[in-house]
This record gives C-alpha cells, structure tokens and sequence, in this order.
C-alpha cells in the first residue's frame, strides 16, 4: 500500500475514536433531544406509525436474556449500546449479577481499542475504506452534500484531500458518532462494551469475541454501494442533530424500546427523500447475516456453559435476531430483567 494512502486510512480510523479532543482532556456530558418524544407533539402520525412497528418486533422489550441447555450452567445474553454514556456504563444489577457469575465475557469483538481499529484498517484493503479507482464522493453527491462532509473531515481533524476519497460507509460511521462522544473517547471513557472488558479484567476471566474487526469492517463495505450512497444522505440530512439521534438512540435503549430503531430510522429516511429500500443492503449485512455468523461463534460456548456474552441491541431483537436464532437451535432463551 502506497505511504500517502496508509496515512489517509490510519486517519480516517483515528479519528472514528478520537477526534474532538486531547486524550485526558476534560469534557461535558453528552446530552440531546429525544427525537422520538418530539415527534408525539410535532409529528403524531409519523410518531404513531414508528411505536406501532416497534410493537411488532418480537424480543424487544428486553436486554438481558438466560440462555439454558441441560447439563450446563446458565449462561446469558446482553444487548449493548456502543456509547460511553454514563447512563448506560452503570451495568444494571440484573445483568451485574449475572455477569459476577460467568466464566468468561464474550464480545463482538475481543479488542475494541483505537489502536486494535488502527491496525486493521491499515491492514483490512484500501479498497474497503477509500476508493482507488478514480472516482470521488464528490461525483455522487449534491454540491451542498460534499460541502458537509469536507467539514466533516475538518472537524475530524483529518485530511481534506480524504473528503474526496472515503467511501460512504466510513462517513456515515463518523457521522453518527457526534463530536461530545468523539471526545468522551478521546479523554479516556469506555464505551459500555470496553467498560464490560475491564471488568472482565478486573475479575480475572478471560475475553473472547464472537468476529474479528475486518469482519465487521467487511460487513459494513459490503453494502450495496448504491444504498451506501442514499444512507449517507439522510445522514447528511440531520448533521445538525448528531446530538439529539444519539440521545433518541440511548432512550431507546434505556426505555428497552430498541424495536422502534429501524422504523425511527426508516421514517427519517422517508422525510429526506430516500426510500427505505435503500436501508435493506445495511439490515441483511450488519444485522442478519452478521447474527447467523455469531450464532455459530456462541454456540460452543453456550454449550459450555457459564458464559456471559454481550452484543449491540440490536442483534437481538426479531425473527432473524439472536434470541430466535437461539431458540430455533435449541437453547431455552427467557428474558432475566
């Protein structure tokens, strides 16, 4: 890989993480508006139309699951929010106990430090992050769209010259984390699975992950290109309220109404303009074939029993979800909060 381009990826991996502040620096609580709460008085029917849908999705309405098999101890399943939020890196006592009681915590992902992401991204293809190819971000969005981004990559203190060359998906990853996340980060808070993996340490038992970044790095590229371009645009859309959809996200989350993610987003992308066709590629790549591929990583250990593992929210909800997926294998899957 040519010199420029490495530093070109390695930036854009840092700055997922990092941009916004200094390590160590101090910084505020990160606070929004639930967008889901407006929208009742704002927006009733599109309100209406997202709890609805939200209702619907089975195994929604809970985040911690015992998964039982005779013969073995209990082992169980967490839903995770990938922030450092305060809110949520208070481990709630339901699945505190749980966790005091396992063998071994298993993640998505074993290594979620920047330098662990660093590494394989450099290592994982240009091809996955930048385009090489001659074409530009520039030609496939509005003059107004380009314009956010190049501020984007400014704010991030990245590169310009990479505004023209990252592919969508890694825009859309910096754009849905805001700038007070970014530098919570940065100044050394966990996001709640780092914050699980130290205390795993602290117990002494071991950390497993379930994929490896470039798996998940894979997954993401891996949406149709076309889709990445039009979900990029209903972030670009709401750029001036980073802050208030991950708080909409976090109530989600805190409120155990992870149900309504995927139609609060889907809504969104129907005031933008963008059909929800567009959000198909994501679901099948990030969500449902991403859950098949960690049934088979937790199957041996579930059937080892004693085991805590913990992934996003959202890969245990519905009939593709984790907590199905489980039960369709034979495992006794009841909700423990």
């Amino acid at each position: 890989m040519r010199a420029p381009l490495r530093i070109l990826i390695a930036a854009a991996s840092c700055a997922v993480f990092a941009a916004g502040a200094m390590a160590g620096e101090a910084v505020k609580e990160c606070r929004g508006s639930d967008m889901l709460a407006e929208m009742a008085t704002k927006d009733a029917a599109t309100h209406d139309k997202i709890v609805a849908e939200a209702a619907k999705l089975e195994n929604a309405s809970a985040l911690l699951f015992k998964v039982e098999k005779s013969g073995v101890a209990p082992s169980y399943l967490f839903g995770t929010i990938h922030l450092s939020d305060t809110r949520v890196s208070t481990v709630p006592s339901k699945a505190a106990e749980a966790f005091n009681t396992a063998k071994a915590l298993v993640l998505e992902v074993a290594d979620l430090s920047p330098n662990a992401m660093t590494a394989a991204m450099i290592g994982g293809g240009a091809d996955t992050l930048v385009y090489s190819d001659g074409r530009s971000l520039s030609g496939e969005l509005t003059p107004d769209e380009f314009a956010k981004v190049k501020d984007l990559m400014h704010a991030s203190g990245m590169p310009g010259e990479l505004a023209g060359v990252i592919r969508p998906w890694l825009v859309s990853t910096l754009l849905s984390v805001s700038d007070c996340e970014r530098a919570q980060t940065a100044a050394g808070k966990p996001v709640l699975d780092m914050h699980l993996a130290q205390m795993a340490k602290a117990r002494g038992i071991p950390v497993l992950g379930l994929e490896t970044i470039q798996e998940q790095l894979a997954a993401m590229s891996g949406v149709p290109e076309d889709q990445q371009i039009q979900m990029l645009k209903v972030g670009l859309k709401y750029t001036d309220r980073t802050d208030d959809l991950m708080e909409t996200m976090l109530q989600f989350y805190l409120k155990r109404q992870m149900g309504a993610a995927i139609p609060f987003q889907l809504a969104l992308a129907e005031k933008a303009g963008v059909p929800a066709a567009a959000f198909e590629g994501f679901q099948k790549k990030l969500l449902v074939d991403r859950n098949v591929k960690m049934l088979a990583g937790a199957k041996p250990i579930f059937d080892k029993g004693g085991a805590f593992i913990a992934v996003g929210g959202l890969h245990l909800p519905g009939k593709t979800g984790l907590v199905a997926l489980l039960r369709e294998a034979g495992y006794t899957v009841t909700p423990a909060e």
